[in-house]
């Protein structure tokens, strides 16, 4: 049996959807196959573990004393994770016990500290299989103008856009506002580049709002995206599963918004349950009102389809993610808007409808990581030279 390290929360705006989308992910995930050891990592930056964190209600009033707190540490030469007790101080100090070795982990971080290649930095250095994308792939992909300049460069249909920093609005505000103007004018959306779950983003739809629109944003990154907004918008949203070569795409779903654009709370704080036949805690992205498939016809679906596969080989990316479209419904013209390398709910509900149950989903991730894995151990890490053996250190002869 396997021991599944579920790994989620972290010091990010998205730390409560990251728990819901864990919860689920550990709930459905094959019990027969796999030990799950939950490993949440609090607003502190915190680390615990333990049997009370699979339960919604303890983080609704969290006591550390019902979890165990743990710290990571890599196994002796050099492959795995073990999860061990901090060492106690005082009186009856000293280390404590191992808890499991951790042989493969699945990402259910959302946004900064968790999806943007931090912990898929860690993971890689003590070679641990995770479900994730990698470190390219999960930079670049919450980055949002680092994607968009990607996409540009695939030759990828992308809405037009300005960015800049922080500092630069702050020093000279009209200036970039006239910039905006002069480039495509209202209305436009603006963006934090580094947050996911549409949090920061705001609707400008004249001066004054535009103003506001980058001070939200500014908020929260020293990096602001502002593009040109589409009147007669509608979202669609296709996952890609696979690695390397082995890529398909699922269904198109169209989420039913009353407002101009998906908010956080539309997302997330609209209540309901999962999909049928996925035991879920509330919310997550599955509590979304949908049309799935996406009444947008073959022609459009088969394109979105085949732009899905194309970026997620493009940026390397591993497992399951989300790509959201624009579809202007004046001109029908598709846009790429960006990539969830680790979507709300692992997007299952995306491939149920396909034969793909949540728990063969998890299945197919964590084959998915052993895969990459193996990948990497094949290629050569080390060159033997004589540099050391030649070095000289001191310095020159007098």
């Amino acid at each position: 049996m396997l021991n599944l390290a579920v790994v989620y929360g972290s010091r990010a705006c998205e730390h409560d959807v990251s728990i819901v989308t864990a919860l689920q992910a550990m709930e459905n995930a094959d019990a027969s196959k796999y030990n799950i050891i939950p490993l949440y990592i609090a607003k502190d930056g915190r680390w615990f573990t333990g049997e009370a964190l699979r339960k919604i209600e303890f983080y609704r009033d969290f006591d550390e004393k019902k979890a165990t707190e743990c710290r990571l540490a890599p196994q002796k030469g050099g492959k795995g994770l073990l999860l061990r007790w901090p060492e106690k101080k005082g009186l009856f100090g000293g280390g404590g016990g191992e808890i499991a070795a951790i042989d493969v982990a699945l990402c259910a971080l959302h946004g900064l500290n968790g999806e943007d290649g931090t912990i898929q930095g860690l993971f890689e250095l003590y070679g641990i299989p995770y479900t994730s994308a990698g470190v390219l792939g999960s930079s670049a992909g919450m980055d949002k103008i680092a994607m968009k300049l990607l996409y540009k460069g695939l030759g990828l249909p992308v809405l037009d856009m300005v960015w800049f920093l922080r500092q630069e609005f702050f020093e000279n505000p009209g200036a970039k506002i006239e910039e905006i103007e002069r480039a495509f004018g209202y209305p436009c959306y603006v963006k934090p580049a580094n947050l996911g779950s549409s949090i920061g983003i705001s609707k400008a739809i004249d001066r004054q709002s535009l103003q506001e629109a980058i001070e939200v944003a500014a908020s929260y990154d020293k990096r602001i995206l502002v593009e040109r907004g589409v009147e007669n918008v509608k979202e669609v949203n296709c996952s890609a599963l696979g690695y390397g070569n082995e890529v398909r795409a699922s269904l198109c779903e169209m989420p039913v918004s009353w407002e101009s654009f998906l908010t956080f709370e539309d997302k997330y704080l609209r209540g309901g349950k999962g999909e049928k036949g996925a035991k879920s805690a509330k919310g997550g992205m599955a509590s979304l009102q949908r049309q799935l498939p996406a009444p947008i016809g073959e022609e459009k679906t088969r394109l979105i389809q085949e732009l899905t596969c194309k970026m997620f080989k493009a940026m390397d990316l591993k497992g399951v993610v989300r790509v959201d479209f624009i579809l202007d419904a004046g001109s029908d013209e598709v846009f790429v808007n960006e990539v969830n390398t680790i979507p709300g709910s692992l997007a299952f509900y995306l491939w149920e409808p396909l034969g793909l149950s949540y728990r063969a989903l998890i299945d197919k991730l964590v084959g998915y990581a052993f895969a990459a894995q193996k990948d990497k151990e094949a290629s050569a890490f080390s060159f033997d030279s004589s540099i050391l053996q030649k070095a000289n250190l001191g310095g020159a002869k007098k």
